[in-house]
């Protein structure tokens, strides 16, 4: 278990991410593509991305067990080449220091050696690596794991206003329990994480799979890296000119009606799409974003007010001859 413990001014410094941050993804991909976990969510992606691990990935980032903090920098940025040039900067200090306890875990090749030395040659290898990884196994889906994470920043940032952050942090996840002032986390390895006014940064991210996650190294800006729930068949979500059967895999039976609604009814603001459509303003805002994000409708501001269209693309889904939604 992860033990998070809260003093009252860290309570006033949680902060929710609402990107992604890329090298966390990478990692935490990394792990799921070397296992089985979640097959059901993952493993046409996994059949697709297994051929992008390389010896480097498979060695620093493997499944159970300890990997380097250096290959999730703490940065600020959705940008990989911020977090990659990070990982360039990183102290010779620190990535001896880190191989020597991954050393500890499993014997590692002869390669690590140049690399815990700090030797510039493989750490712009490491980076180009990652960087290829990232081009094969995650760029393609970027757009899909934005409307994921942002669709559960809007939703935990609404729990935080209607509720408070008690309460957001109670539901964070299954996994975790808020034991005030400490938030107890399903992990898989024994921790305390003393914040001691620094606050939290809580980190939603879609290859975060059932056991949330932080940096070994306590003294490091903290993080909680949570899971969110991809839908069903997200890896045919893809960004660009996504086909009809692509788009319809985006959609659950909410977002449908949502979708249809502003179909029928072009020029409701969240309100009253919220009452046509039979759900709550927050629902109703929140599949709309999705949409936008996934290029199905439009949204403008007009007198204050959000305001709903259809796309080109949200009229081409919803002709008589595509298949409809469930």
């Amino acid at each position: 278990m992860l033990r998070v413990h809260f003093t009252p001014e860290d309570l006033t410094r949680v902060r929710i991410r609402p990107e992604p941050l890329p090298l966390w993804e990478v990692l935490l991909s990394l792990h799921l593509l070397q296992t089985r976990h979640g097959d059901v969510v993952f493993g046409q992606w996994r059949r697709r991305a297994r051929p992008a691990l390389s010896d480097i990935l498979t060695t620093l980032a493997p499944p159970k067990g300890y990997s380097p903090d250096f290959l999730t920098p703490a940065v600020d940025s959705a940008d990989l080449e911020v977090g990659l040039e990070a990982l360039l900067s990183t102290r010779r200090q620190t990535l001896h220091s880190e191989l020597s306890r991954l050393a500890e875990q499993t014997p590692l090749p002869g390669w690590v050696r140049p690399l815990a030395a700090g030797e510039p040659r493989m750490l712009r290898l490491l980076a180009d690596t990652i960087r290829r990884y990232h081009a094969t196994a995650l760029q393609p889906y970027t757009e899909v794991f934005r409307a994921h994470i942002r669709e559960e920043w809007t939703r935990r940032t609404e729990v935080v206003m209607a509720h408070g952050l008690e309460h957001a942090l109670r539901t964070l996840h299954p996994s975790v329990r808020w034991r005030a002032p400490v938030l107890e986390v399903g992990y898989p390895v024994d921790q305390d994480l003393y914040l001691d006014g620094r606050g939290l940064v809580l980190v939603p991210s879609f290859f975060c799979w059932q056991t949330s996650m932080t940096f070994a190294n306590p003294s490091l800006r903290p993080v909680l890296v949570y899971p969110v729930t991809p839908d069903l068949g997200w890896v045919s979500a893809r960004p660009g000119a996504p086909d009809q059967k692509s788009l319809i895999a985006l959609l659950g039976r909410t977002r449908a009606t949502v979708l249809r609604t502003i179909a029928d009814k072009p020029g409701l603001n969240t309100t009253e799409l919220a009452r046509e459509a039979r759900t709550s303003p927050a629902g109703a805002s929140q599949h709309a974003t999705v949409l936008r994000q996934a290029g199905l409708v439009i949204t403008k501001h007009s007198n204050g007010c959000a305001v709903h269209t259809l796309s080109t693309k949200g009229a081409a889904l919803l002709r008589p001859s595509s298949p409809s939604a469930g």
